[in-house]
């Protein structure tokens, strides 16, 4: 998967938030292998985590992709993005811009307005997104080389609710790498997306807040893969009616 000139090898995104101690985290993004954790400067300058926790994620051979969540306009995003940026000395930002309280949904009007600001500004865009085509066109347009769409609300792990959408968006944009974000709650779901020829899966939520974090984490990787190599594979269509694999040409006539 190649991003904004950089290649990447692992199809997993991890982000950071929820984790029962640092020692857990670390040693979950070492299992999952990942190449790129997710990290909100909102939510750790917000609950007094901030320098101290940035640094220790500065720590791993990973690269940092600060994000706007929390965000519920435009600007704020535009403006948190900045300050990462500066912090963190890096032009990578998932952007959210959140509509809805309840689900999460991205506010697609805010998204594209605050991609076009920020592209223009040089920053590399990762927009968490719908599965709407229209929208992943406007953003592409904005600047943005990668698209987001989610799979279910934040946290719900719900797994994907809209696959064909998904399906109907790798076919549409067969150039854009494209990763799940948000709703994926089990390997199963992971395997899944991957499946459909996406590109990676971002997983938080499902990681951070099982019962093992560590062995979830090898479990998202392993199943990530095994998705990807079925899709690969080109796996067989599905079938209304059963179609025998012992051919009856051959076979004794008993009568």
């Amino acid at each position: 998967m190649q991003i904004y000139g950089t290649q990447i090898t692992s199809p997993l995104l991890l982000g950071t938030a929820q984790y029962p101690s640092p020692t857990v985290l670390n040693a979950a993004i070492k299992a999952s292998g990942t190449q790129i954790i997710t990290v909100s400067l909102r939510r750790e300058t917000a609950n007094g985590s901030g320098a101290g926790f940035f640094d220790l994620l500065r720590q791993n051979d990973c690269h940092i992709l600060p994000n706007t969540a929390g965000c519920h306009t435009a600007q704020e995003a535009i403006t948190t993005a900045k300050m990462a940026r500066e912090l963190f000395e890096t032009d990578w930002i998932k952007l959210e811009v959140i509509g809805h309280s309840d689900t999460l949904q991205p506010d697609v009007f805010g998204l594209v307005k605050a991609a076009r600001v920020l592209a223009a500004d040089g920053f590399k865009l990762f927009p968490y997104t719908t599965e709407d085509l229209v929208v992943g066109e406007k953003l592409l347009d904005a600047g943005c080389e990668v698209l987001m769409p989610w799979g279910a609300p934040i946290g719900s792990g719900q797994g994907l609710r809209n696959p064909n959408a998904l399906r109907a968006m790798r076919a549409y944009f067969p150039n854009t790498p494209l990763i799940v974000d948000a709703g994926i709650g089990r390997p199963s779901d992971a395997a899944h997306a991957m499946e459909l020829g996406m590109d990676a899966v971002l997983l938080n939520t499902a990681v951070a807040k099982a019962g093992d974090p560590v062995g979830m984490a090898r479990a998202m990787a392993l199943a990530i893969k095994a998705g990807r190599e079925g899709f690969l594979a080109e796996p067989m269509e599905r079938r209304d009616m059963a179609v025998p694999s012992t051919p009856i040409l051959g076979m004794a006539d008993l009568g």
